[in-house]
């Protein structure tokens, strides 16, 4: 006969499943990129593969390697082989391959005259390359890390989608809270995915287009890699593509042209700034509202973690916290309530 009662047992067995839970995850967590990209392309691509599958009655596995193959033609190589052209900018840049300490000489010399800050290009330019090593690392990081990363994130979306049903009903069955607040859950973290990738996405995309464009009508050098720089920078929401119109017009300023400085400064802080701003709106109103103060500190956390995917990944991870913490908050309401209910009013 046990020397434990039933509460005892459970307890034990309660506390064994922490123990290996928290030893599963430590050992995950090399993997931890792969598992929340695969849990972004399966939210972005699940409306898809259900409307192929459940209305059309494709064959389950065409449709998952036709998302597969998409995800890889349309975000991966092209996000890919954006950051092997920066960090080889970034390359170019430290070999002097053009004349950039030309361009920081000038600013220096007109930030030193005309507001007491002669170093002010320098000091930027090496707190830009500090910023830049943190958040390529993926990148620059050994070629076979990234194909294990791939392989499994692709593994794992693979089976979420063809067992998708499966899938969700192993979540709603062993998530913490109620299946209506489950699925409350479901639908926050839906339209969260959506504002932080898709939206951002489309301001970043959009921010980097205008500014190269800008950068070609004005004749400044390299218009597609400052577009590109643009467009990672644009997940800053008080950061953005604009400001790089800042020291692109001193640029202009130093060089004795005044009026094409002054229209690049007003194209960047009035025209794109207001684009981002009509873009956000629309995306707030039909997906979802991310707070800026979420983009920037998610940026912060995400950045050290993942690298670039950070600027995605770190928002999202802060979304997902926030909304945990809001249906925990619902949860104890509605318990605090049924007690209440239970014990009667106080006499």
């Amino acid at each position: 006969m046990s020397i434990f009662n039933y509460k005892q047992r459970n307890n034990i067995t309660l506390a064994g499943i922490i123990i290996l839970g928290c030893f599963l995850v430590y050992a995950l967590s090399g993997l931890i990129t792969s598992i929340l990209g695969a849990i972004v392309l399966f939210t972005i691509f699940r409306p898809i593969y259900l409307n192929l599958v459940e209305k059309k009655k494709w064959n389950k596995s065409a449709v998952a390697l036709m998302i597969i193959l998409t995800s890889l033609i349309v975000i991966i190589i092209p996000l890919m082989s954006l950051s092997i052209m920066v960090v080889s900018k970034i390359g170019g840049i430290n070999r002097n391959s053009f004349d950039l300490q030309g361009w920081i000489t000038k600013i220096d010399d007109y930030a030193g005259y005309n507001f007491n800050q002669p170093h002010f290009a320098e000091n930027t330019m090496a707190k830009l390359g500090t910023f830049a090593t943190d958040l390529f690392p993926s990148i620059l990081g050994s070629a076979a890390n990234i194909l294990v990363t791939l392989l499994v994130m692709y593994f794992l979306l693979y089976f979420m989608l063809v067992q998708n049903r499966g899938f969700e009903a192993a979540l709603l069955k062993y998530a913490p809270f109620r299946e209506q607040h489950a699925i409350k859950f479901a639908v926050a973290l839906r339209n969260s995915t959506y504002s932080n990738v898709l939206g951002q996405g489309i301001i970043a995309v959009t921010q980097g287009f205008l500014l190269a464009n800008g950068f070609w009508i004005f004749g400044l050098p390299d218009p597609v890699f400052w577009g590109v720089i643009g467009a990672f920078i644009s997940f800053l929401p008080v950061v953005g593509a604009p400001t790089l119109s800042i020291p692109a017009s001193i640029i202009l300023f130093a060089e004795g042209h005044t009026i094409k400085g002054i229209l690049l400064l007003a194209y960047g802080l009035l025209f794109i700034g207001n684009v981002d701003n009509f873009l956000r709106m629309i995306i707030n109103k039909r997906v979802a509202n991310t707070h800026p103060l979420i983009s920037i500190i998610g940026v912060f956390i995400g950045i050290p973690l993942f690298g670039i995917v950070g600027l995605v990944f770190g928002p999202l991870l802060l979304s997902y916290f926030l909304l945990l913490l809001e249906i925990y908050e619902t949860n104890r309401l509605a318990a605090d309530r049924l007690e209440r209910i239970r014990t009667g009013p106080e006499t």
